[in-house]
């Protein structure tokens, strides 16, 4: 993790630095102030602008470490304490995003493949191939038309009107990541339903629903975790798209003004954020499935 993490700052550092826009002439853009060519080589200076870039980097990753991310070009506010008072927001609207996403798709998943090749069956995976070929923009919109327009159930946008305002950006993140996990549980669930252990249960008389929630469904949920850990990295990354048509005042939506405003502090921070999402995300799936799957603990035993 480690040396991916401090390669993933590096790039970063040295992508921002490349750029052919100066910071002092963007803060002096943002915040609306003119500035004289000795003030602005004094700003560079005290900033550090005017060093070479492998010791800008080494002092900015001291300071990272230290919790310490600089200031924003626009508003003049540490970044960290930007960065953390629009993340309860973005895990609000991950955590029920998930929760839709696994309530629907598990269920229909399996539906799916104890009805496989039937009326069902064909039904679901239609659905699921049109959720899946929906842009998240494109569905954003539809939904905001019916039911914010038309029928006036949800706000349109913002997240100031209570839990109705995360129903439509919940409901466009899980239409697509359902219509993805529909597919992959249902073939999970299928794979598992071939195995002898399967066959041999039915044999002993086993009841059907029996089969698939104690046996079918703990051999599957591996395949589940692994989805799960890559959307949860997205989703707590902010969906810029979404939150940016939604108004949702979360991590995506500041990601998207700071490229904007070229804000550079503020993305510097997105891109870290992004980065220990990911990698801390799928070390605890791996963590996980080595300790639901004995397949793997016996692989290692038998290694060393």
């Amino acid at each position: 993790m480690i040396p991916i993490l401090l390669g993933i700052t590096l790039l970063s550092f040295i992508l921002t630095n490349l750029s052919a826009a100066d910071a002092v002439d963007i803060m002096e853009s943002n915040q609306g102030i003119a500035m004289s060519a000795e003030e602005k080589n004094e700003l560079r200076h005290e900033l550090g602008l005017d060093r070479p870039v492998t010791e800008q980097y080494v002092t900015w990753l001291g300071n990272l470490l230290k919790g310490d991310m600089g200031e924003s070009f626009v508003s003049g506010q540490p970044v960290l304490a930007s960065f953390l008072s629009k993340l309860p927001t973005t895990i609000y609207l991950t955590v029920v995003s998930l929760l839709l996403t696994v309530g629907i798709s598990i269920p229909l998943g399996i539906l799916a493949a104890v009805r496989q090749n039937r009326f069902w069956d064909y039904l679901i995976r239609l659905f699921s191939f049109i959720g899946n070929s929906l842009p998240n923009f494109f569905a954003a919109l539809l939904l905001i038309y019916f039911f914010s327009l038309k029928l006036r159930i949800f706000p349109v946008m913002g997240n100031t009107g209570g839990w109705k305002s995360v129903v439509l950006p919940a409901v466009t993140l899980a239409l697509a990541m359902t219509s993805k996990y529909i597919r992959q549980v249902r073939a999970a669930v299928l794979e598992e339903l071939d195995q002898e252990y399967v066959q041999g249960a039915r044999a002993r008389g086993i009841r059907e629903n029996r089969i698939l929630l104690f046996s079918v469904l703990k051999a599957s949920i591996l395949t589940i975790i692994n989805l799960l850990a890559l959307s949860v990295g997205s989703l707590l990354g902010g969906t810029a798209i979404v939150e940016s048509i939604f108004m949702w005042d979360g991590v995506g939506k500041m990601a998207v003004d700071a490229i904007t405003m070229r804000d550079y502090p503020v993305i510097q921070a997105y891109v870290i954020w992004m980065a220990v999402i990911y990698v801390v995300i799928n070390l605890a799936a791996d963590l996980i499935c080595h300790y639901l799957d004995p397949r793997i603990r016996l692989g290692q035993e038998e290694a060393q």
